[in-house]
């Protein structure tokens, strides 16, 4: 099971890890599918099988919003 979101600096961030990198290159293909439908794109960095995601919301002044949350939970999702 993966660690919860944490809230940081008007940002909700999580690190994922995989197995390898195709597997951390999949999910982040699957998650800007998910984000370009939801019109609400992450900033994240990947290294090799680690993902880290962190979540806000430009138009609201740069601060998490249910926007975030929503993506947030659908990213978590993608885990189960």
């Amino acid at each position: 099971m993966s660690p919860a979101w944490k809230e940081t600096n008007k940002h909700l961030e999580k690190e994922f890890v995989f197995s390898d990198f195709i597997a951390a290159f999949a999910f982040m293909t699957q998650v800007a599918l998910i984000a370009e439908k939801m019109n609400h794109h992450p900033e994240w960095t990947n290294v090799y099988n680690k993902v880290h995601i962190s979540l806000s919301t430009h138009d609201a002044g740069n601060t998490v919003t249910d926007k975030d949350r929503k993506l947030a939970a659908a990213i978590d999702k993608l885990m189960k």
